[in-house]
């Protein structure tokens, strides 16, 4: 027998006979609907409200948001769709309280602006209902800690909608780590590299160029620039970090022990600026504190090192750089590259990775790619919404669980606090208490969940 055969089956019977939680065999009984209220209805809210409607058992019983045209464009979605009108909850900042008290709601799905998430989420965790949270899921280490607090104490679940975890060639990846072929994970490379600089985007598409933010701005550019301006950080780290985490079994096994963070010049937001409003328009007197790059370096508890890049000032191609190796070899996704040692052909030679992602494709991806066919990014926005939906129904952990959502979205104020340190080493808190040493894998498993 091949080694690469003996690992597999080998890895097979291992997960037949326990490695999968009890949870995913011993689950109470189904709901036939999930009832679910939508805080945040602009372009990203409504591709997720988009997902819902194409769901059969799913009800949107409410929607949220403070801006009369993303309600009137919600309300026209569901109404194309044949559904229902829900409940509208338009009255200010903090209406969303009162959609949270619902009574028949079994989750709410959080898309706003950053600082919204945890109180939200919060919120709708304190009334007893499941959480789905846009990226990154909170702000301040505080924030990170108050997520996490909040569901020791109520028993309700928050999941981190990172949707980059279910891409089809990371969960490929996942797979063939699972299954040993990379031998003993050493060192993983992400990042979140994107050219923003356009500022006016909708649901990651172009809208054009331009030199305005704040009020005047489209979109996410009305809150998110401002974070360019006032922070030096990684501030969007976690669709790179999440499908790393997954491959090293963070929380679960293994955990982030400390970082340091480096950040070059500012130059690109304030070139841009100039280039398209001109030397005297107002925002060419902004002072932005955001490096251009800013490069994590994570220490892990395993032994392994992860190299975190936020680029998104520069122009470029978009790239999430991924790149896992282990004692085996490695998987490169700039270049769609592969070398396995002993089985790849030339020694020493990269190879295209396409038969091997075709080849241990995830059992998620086989079974439902057909169904992912119309939602957004490629496909991962069905199965990210679909996690969820899934965790209600059975009445179990969400798949990428409250501890997730706090230890990769704290490395944002983390990486803020080692530049301004001179990039010393800060110390990553334990948000599981001790729990990683024993907590078992959830995300991806099977092709259920």
């Amino acid at each position: 027998m091949h080694r690469r055969d003996f690992i597999q089956k080998t890895t097979l019977a291992a997960s037949a006979s326990g490695i999968f939680p009890e949870i995913i065999f011993n689950r109470p009984k189904v709901a036939e609907k999930v009832r679910l209220g939508f805080i945040g209805v602009g372009s990203r809210g409504r591709s997720h409200v988009e997902q819902a409607l194409f769901r059969s058992d799913v009800e949107i019983t409410a929607i949220c948001d403070i801006d009369p045209e993303a309600i009137a464009k919600t309300l026209e979605m569901i109404k194309k769709a044949g559904k229902k009108q829900p409940a509208v909850y338009s009255g200010g900042d903090e209406d969303f309280l009162n959609l949270v008290k619902r009574d028949e709601l079994q989750g709410v799905v959080v898309a706003t602006p950053w600082e919204w998430h945890v109180p939200m989420s919060i919120a709708a965790m304190k009334a007893g209902k499941y959480a789905a949270v846009e990226v990154s899921a909170t702000v301040t280490l505080q924030e990170s800690w108050d997520l996490v607090d909040t569901f020791e104490k109520t028993g309700s679940h928050c999941m981190i909608l990172e949707n980059v975890c279910y891409r089809r060639d990371v969960m490929a990846v996942l797979r063939m780590i699972r299954e040993g072929l990379f031998g003993e994970m050493t060192y993983a490379h992400c990042g979140y590299q994107h050219d923003l600089r356009g500022i006016k985007f909708n649901n990651g598409k172009p809208e054009g160029s331009g030199a305005e933010f704040g009020p005047k701005g489209y979109s996410e550019a009305r809150w998110r620039t401002q974070h360019s301006v006032d922070r030096n950080g990684d501030i969007y780290p976690t669709h790179g970090l999440g499908p790393v985490a997954h491959w090293l079994d963070i929380n679960r096994g293994n955990y982030f022990k400390y970082l340091t963070s480096t950040a070059t010049k500012s130059r690109g937001l304030h070139k841009y600026v100039v280039d398209h409003g001109g030397k005297d328009h107002p925002n060419a007197k902004v002072n932005f504190k955001l490096g251009d790059v800013v490069t994590t370096v994570i220490q892990c508890f395993n032994g392994e090192n992860i190299v975190l890049i936020h680029d998104t000032n520069s122009p470029r191609h978009y790239s999430l750089a991924f790149r896992a190796q282990g004692t085996n070899g490695l998987w490169m996704n700039d270049g769609d590259s592969i070398y396995l040692e002993g089985i790849s052909p030339k020694e020493h030679t990269n190879e295209p990775d396409g038969p091997y992602l075709k080849k241990y494709d995830h059992p998620l991806w086989a079974k439902h790619a057909k169904a992912a066919e119309n939602a957004g990014h490629g496909g991962i926005d069905y199965f990210v919404f679909r996690g969820f939906v899934e965790a209600i129904r059975n009445k179990v952990a969400p798949p990428i669980d409250v501890y997730d959502a706090a230890v990769w979205s704290a490395i944002s104020p983390l990486s803020e606090l080692s530049i301004s340190k001179g990039s010393a080493p800060v110390e990553i808190p334990d948000f599981t208490r001790g729990k990683w040493k024993t907590n078992k894998r959830i995300f991806g498993l099977n092709n259920e969940y």
